[in-house]
């Protein structure tokens, strides 16, 4: 009985770490890369649009939506390396 468990739990481990490595921290890094795009995208929005005041509005709209997602990605990150490490799964960064 002991046996069986001990193969469930290292096909379980083995599981998360391909899950982790294949798609839940390049997932992450896409999308703060995205995230990166949208703030950079406002900024140059804000800066062109200097002398219109709803291209400002728009772009400051942008750069906000850029840092929220940023945080909310770096947050991510952050939550699922301390799971990864407290169960001691190996993390891929």
């Amino acid at each position: 009985m002991v046996v069986h468990a001990q193969e469930a739990a290292a096909i379980a481990q083995s599981f998360m770490d391909r899950l982790n490595e294949v798609i839940l921290f390049p997932l992450i890094t896409f999308m703060m890369a995205v995230a990166l795009l949208v703030f950079l995208y406002g900024a140059f929005q804000y800066v062109l649009g200097a002398n219109n005041p709803q291209k400002r509005t728009e772009g400051s709209k942008h750069l906000m939506f850029g840092v929220i997602g940023m945080l909310v990605m770096l947050s991510a990150f952050s939550i699922l390396w301390v799971a990864a490490n407290t169960f001691g799964i190996d993390v891929p960064y």
